[in-house]
């Protein structure tokens, strides 16, 4: 399964981003817990390079915390700032605000031997769609401050927030990249919802999804969708049984694969079958963070 996706108002994103970066002081790239690798747009370390940056993990919540730990470890070792937040819950969120500070500490303290009236520090939120940029940006700022929604590409324009006399933060259009070299990049962020459903095929991306929970997450597949056994079943003759358990049946007797495939998604996304991660540190081949 092939996955591209790009569409034209993305382009435009790219060369906002890259417009604006120099009115910013700190960069927050916003990743996807559940899949650090995919969710990470390798576009912005080149946009970004010579900026302090923030790798903020979001929906901590229904990631695997023991792979978690471990891919805090993995960006502490880089020497990279990371937090795992719930933007939802804003788990995590004070946390974020402080890390911004230390991050600009220097730079205040040098404005104020220079007699320079502190500014506010200007702080660009960045990430795929779907990430959860304007869920993180209304926790920071106590407010609804801008339009979130379920689906990818509800933000459109750029906007300034005034978290407070301390922080302003530059909200943009979550961006994808031109071209996915790897397949498993374009199908992880299928599974979690970065690119909308209605430009794939669902029963494939749903059978994907049930081989990969039955090498990574097995004792939660059979749970969740009552299966006696897996060994030896491919992911559709899998997500059948699903079907048929949960009484997803059509004229005639057959499946109704559709309509299993989008249980099945729907509930991964909604954290129904457990907590799970889907990249590991180890799954790393070239380190595309730096």
């Amino acid at each position: 399964m092939n996955i591209q996706w790009y569409p034209g108002h993305m382009a435009k994103t790219r060369r906002i981003l890259a417009e604006n970066i120099k009115l910013v002081d700190v960069v927050i790239e916003l990743l996807d817990a559940r899949i650090p690798i995919s969710s990470k747009n390798p576009d912005f370390d080149d946009i970004f390079k010579n900026k302090p940056k923030i790798i903020v993990l979001n929906k901590s919540d229904l990631a695997d915390e023991k792979i978690s730990s471990s891919w805090s470890k993995w960006y502490n070792s880089k020497g990279y700032a990371n937090i795992f937040i719930d933007s939802i819950k804003g788990k995590n969120i004070n946390l974020l605000k402080n890390k911004m500070q230390d991050l600009m500490k220097d730079k205040i303290e040098r404005d104020k031997l220079k007699g320079r009236i502190s500014r506010p520090i200007r702080t660009m939120i960045v990430g795929i769609p779907n990430v959860g940029k304007s869920s993180l940006i209304n926790k920071i700022a106590g407010r609804a401050s801008a339009v979130t929604g379920d689906r990818p590409g509800v933000t459109r324009g750029k906007q300034w927030i005034n978290v407070n006399d301390k922080i302003q933060l530059l909200d943009t259009p979550g961006i994808l990249w031109p071209k996915f070299e790897n397949p498993e990049v374009g199908i992880n962020l299928a599974i979690t919802g970065a690119i909308k459903d209605d430009v794939i095929d669902t029963v494939e991306l749903a059978s994907i999804l049930f081989e990969k929970l039955a090498r990574l997450y097995p004792k939660n597949l059979m749970e969740r969708y009552k299966l006696t056994s897996i060994e030896g079943k491919t992911g559709f003759e899998l997500l059948q049984i699903a079907g048929k358990n949960r009484g997803c049946i059509i004229s005639g007797g057959e499946i109704d694969m559709l309509r299993i495939a989008s249980i099945v998604l729907d509930e991964l996304r909604g954290g129904k079958i457990g907590k799970i991660t889907l990249e590991k540190p180890e799954d790393i081949i070239n380190d595309t963070t730096e």
